[in-house]
């Protein structure tokens, strides 16, 4: 975690000193002190800070989001990504968009609302006398295609000019980020996090299996719905905010494991690689194309998909030995 804060502090400071309004150390620090010129504070202040925060808490929210789905239904490949908890939140976000007109706060509300009701309906779905993870997995990848279509079908009948923000915001992109919209997500992440840490204890002894930890005093069926239902509302809060930044919330909780060396998915780890992760993937968006600036979104996705079908044959050859 030391590591990875300082790799935060240092994408920080590389964030803060590139762009189009090219800015020295000393005068990003002079801003950030108060003593900078009107045009740095207003490239610093309501630009470049705002962005960066917005990436960290997204991050972060993602990361933490999918390293729980990976404790609590014992599957490593399981994430709201996977299991169609963000593909109901872009559906949502785009009838709000392209049929409502929705922004701002009520676009954020609606999109969460959208995944509450998804992710309760998947949860009754793959219910059959409790909750099987396996099954839960397989009823989300099936909501993520009927969602699929559904966007597709929301776009294609929808005004030109909506469909083209809509498309922006459902390919994840950071481009919107402002104080304004950050302030909310953020304390809205905090509480949801304080939630998930005290749900900790449990999840670490589900991870053994539901036999030993119903034996070790945990209520196996009411931690599970509890961290299922946290980690979908935080999955909601940074796609409401940035839209489906891809195979972020899968990749972290894979890659925090392995900086562990454990058994466990490493929740905090995880929480840090999501918002270390997406930074980094922001900023190549951002200034690795001179000429054009991408939506953070396709950055998550060239490298997550790659990393996604390595686990997957991974994971079919350990079967195989």
């Amino acid at each position: 975690m030391a590591v990875l804060a300082v790799a935060a502090v240092a994408l920080t400071a590389t964030a803060l000193l590139l762009g189009k309004a090219s800015l020295s150390p000393p005068e990003v620090v002079a801003t950030i002190l108060g003593q900078g010129s009107a045009m740095s504070g207003f490239v610093v202040g309501e630009l470049r800070l705002p962005r960066i925060l917005t990436a960290l808490v997204v991050g972060a929210s993602l990361g933490v989001s999918g390293a729980v789905f990976q404790t609590a239904l014992r599957n490593p490949l399981a994430s709201p990504d996977i299991i169609g908890v963000t593909a109901s939140a872009s559906v949502a976000g785009i009838v709000s968009i392209v049929v409502f007109g929705l922004s701002g706060l009520a676009l954020a509300a609606a999109v969460i609302a959208g995944a509450l009701v998804a992710a309760a309906a998947m949860y009754l779905l793959a219910w059959r006398s409790g909750m099987d993870a396996y099954r839960l997995v397989l009823v989300g990848i099936g909501v993520a295609a009927i969602c699929t279509g559904a966007i597709s079908f929301v776009l294609t009948r929808g005004n030109i000019t909506d469909a083209q923000i809509a498309l922006v915001w459902l390919t994840g992109s950071l481009n919107s980020s402002s104080w304004a919209a950050l302030v909310p997500v953020a304390i809205c992440a905090a509480v949801i996090m304080v939630v998930i840490g005290a749900l900790r204890r449990p999840l670490r002894l589900l991870e053994l299996g539901d036999d030993p930890a119903s034996a070790l005093g945990v209520p196996v069926e009411r931690t599970r719905v509890a961290a299922v239902a946290t980690a979908v509302a935080l999955a909601a809060v940074a796609v409401s905010t940035s839209g489906p930044l891809g195979f972020v919330a899968l990749a972290s909780g894979q890659i925090a494991r392995r900086l562990l060396s454990t058994g466990s998915a490493g929740i905090a780890v995880s929480g840090f690689v999501g918002g270390v992760g997406l930074l980094a993937a922001d900023l190549v968006a951002q200034f690795a194309w001179q000429s054009t600036a991408l939506p953070t979104g396709v950055v998550t996705g060239i490298v997550g998909a790659p990393f996604l079908i390595w686990l997957l044959v991974r994971a079919s050859r350990s079967r195989g030995a």
